[in-house]
């Protein structure tokens, strides 16, 4: 697998098809879906566990908070990793996500690039450890 199954739970709907766009073009990120709410994305998340990799979370959404979509993921496979992208990030803030199970947290104004590269080590370490490659 060369590209990471990413869901991305973002309310504003120009920033999350920007957001998916530039994955897509940059970081070979596949968007296989998106939520805008608490109970939509944490619901999607834990009902497809098979069919991600990453998930992209705000902390501020339509409805509910990116916390409780981290809350609800708790429980997700090694390999899955979750990260938080928002514009309120206070060191507080951080530290709450990562408590919560984030694997990364990003600035949406000053770290994009920062989220791209992660998204490029996430593509690296799949393609190396998959079984497909241990093969050849």
């Amino acid at each position: 697998m060369d590209t990471v199954r990413t869901f991305i739970v973002e309310d504003n709907p120009a920033i999350r098809e920007n957001l998916a766009g530039t994955l897509r073009e940059v970081a070979r990120v596949d968007p296989v879906g998106q939520a805008e709410t608490q109970s939509e994305g944490a619901r999607w998340l834990a009902r497809n566990l098979s069919q991600w990799d990453l998930a992209i979370v705000d902390l501020f959404l339509k409805d509910g908070t990116g916390f409780g979509v981290l809350e609800a993921c708790r429980n997700r496979e090694p390999n899955q990793k979750m990260v938080v992208l928002s514009n309120y990030l206070t060191p507080e803030m951080r530290r709450r996500c990562v408590q919560l199970g984030a694997d990364a947290v990003f600035d949406k104004a000053t770290e994009l690039d920062d989220l791209i590269d992660f998204c490029l080590r996430r593509r690296q370490e799949q393609f190396m450890a998959s079984p497909f490659r241990a093969a050849h």
